[in-house]
C-alpha cells in the first residue's frame, strides 16, 4: 500500500510539472512572438512584389491586421 502511494505521489508531481511547464512555455513563446513577429511590413511588400503586384499601404495594413488576429 505504501509503494502505491509513493508511485501515485510521483505520478501527480510529474503531471503537475508537465502542466506548469506547458503554461510557462506558452507564455514565453507568445511574449517572444509579440516582440519578434515572424513577418513584418517589409516582408509583405517583398512577397507581393515578387508576385508582380505593388501593394498600397492600405493592403499592407490589412494583411498585418490579419496576421495579428491569428497570433
Amino acid at each position: 500500500m505504501e509503494l502505491f502511494l509513493d508511485i501515485l505521489k510521483y505520478l501527480l508531481v510529474f503531471i503537475a510539472g508537465g502542466v506548469a511547464g506547458f503554461f510557462v512555455a506558452r507564455h514565453v513563446m507568445t511574449k517572444y512572438l509579440k516582440k519578434n513577429p515572424p513577418i513584418n511590413e517589409e516582408m509583405i511588400k517583398a512577397l507581393m512584389g515578387q508576385m508582380g503586384r505593388t501593394p498600397s499601404q492600405k493592403q499592407v495594413n490589412q494583411m498585418m491586421k490579419n496576421m495579428e488576429k491569428y497570433m
